[in-house]
């Protein structure tokens, strides 16, 4: 089933809007400009004599018992027992380790266990990788915990990490998700100050955001701005859009959308369908949203559970329960389970 996130916001008087998009505009449009970074590589020397084949590092490493004896672990307090027990035997932990304990301690929530962890990692001038740091601030959102995920991007330097447009983007997600559109801005009108270059990803959650506010306008004109920058919308750009407009009920408009997007060369996913079938069931035209899932297989995108979803459910709302059971049936002979259960 599709659990749209997008939000009606009141309408605001038309002056502040458009003062609103000219300072965004300015802020972020204006001084940012689209990079995409390449790697160069080195001519290597013809002349370099062959050299003997030796073992990789991998076949001569041996498997560390610390790795192992985590995953038997629950408790995350033995967990941290097991980390000093290691570290009292002489072992010196290293990244790997580090990054390991706190994903483990992090999606058991106990966020104690990580605090000490990362003190370690101060102590200790372990290098880390990014990577760490996008998840944890992940889990600080499950967690409910935003203020502490904004705290942790700003203090990454300490870590001896350099933040980039990835944990930029992890964060900024983080604050649309939770309403928190002030700091979102905060972020985007500071992004030059932090040598931070927006890609497709941050655009995206900016079209979000003004979705999430119910304010279309807004998000069109930043899609629009891309088109003319030339920067490549994904197909996500196109389905987030695609579903406000079939919320609001303008199916119409949602199809014109999809099909711009077939024109440009974007191959529509699953999500894409269903949230078209979603607005055609949501109009009382359930016969034109299965039959979608014929155009989509014609079209090579395969069939998924989120798309019987969308049916499964408008039928289950108007009592529809004989074909809702030849719909099971048609799910069971292509191999696909219901995500609830039905009786």
């Amino acid at each position: 089933m599709i659990n749209s996130r997008i939000k009606q916001a009141s309408t605001t008087p038309s002056k502040l809007k458009i003062n609103t998009l000219t300072q965004f505009r300015t802020s972020i449009f204006q001084s940012q400009p689209y990079h995409s970074h390449h790697r160069s590589h080195k001519p290597t020397s013809k002349s370099s004599p062959e050299r003997p084949h030796k073992p990789t590092k991998n076949l001569l490493r041996k498997p560390i018992p610390l790795f192992a004896n985590l995953k038997q672990i629950q408790d995350p307090d033995e967990t941290i027992s097991l980390f000093h027990d290691y570290q009292q035997t002489g072992f010196k932990h290293d990244y790997p380790t580090y990054s390991c304990l706190i994903y483990k301690l992090a999606k058991s929530r106990d966020f104690k266990g990580v605090e000490i962890l990362l003190g370690y990692l101060k102590t200790y001038y372990i290098r880390c990788q990014e990577k760490v740091f996008i998840g944890l601030i992940q889990h600080y959102e499950k967690a409910q915990l935003v203020d502490k995920a904004i705290e942790l991007f700003h203090n990454m330097g300490s870590f001896n990490c350099t933040r980039s447009v990835q944990s930029f983007n992890a964060l900024l997600n983080v604050l649309v998700e939770n309403g928190r559109f002030d700091d979102a801005n905060e972020m985007l009108r500071n992004c030059s100050k932090m040598g931070i270059w927006l890609n497709v990803v941050s655009f995206n959650i900016i079209i979000k955001m003004w979705l999430e506010k119910g304010d279309w306008e807004l998000a069109r004109q930043v899609f629009d701005e891309i088109i003319e920058r030339e920067i490549e919308p994904t197909v996500v750009t196109y389905n987030c859009q695609i579903g406000f407009l079939c919320k609001k009920g303008d199916v119409e408009g949602a199809k014109s959308l999809f099909q711009d997007m077939v024109r440009k060369g974007k191959k529509p996913n699953a999500v894409s369908y269903a949230l078209l079938m979603e607005g055609l069931s949501s109009l009382g035209k359930y016969k034109e949203a299965k039959k979608l899932m014929f155009d989509m297989e014609y079209q090579g995108c395969k069939l998924k559970i989120v798309n019987y979803g969308v049916l499964m459910t408008d039928l289950l709302k108007r009592g529809d329960i004989g074909e809702a059971n030849s719909l099971l049936v048609e799910m069971k002979k292509r191999h696909i389970k219901p995500d609830v259960p039905f009786s």
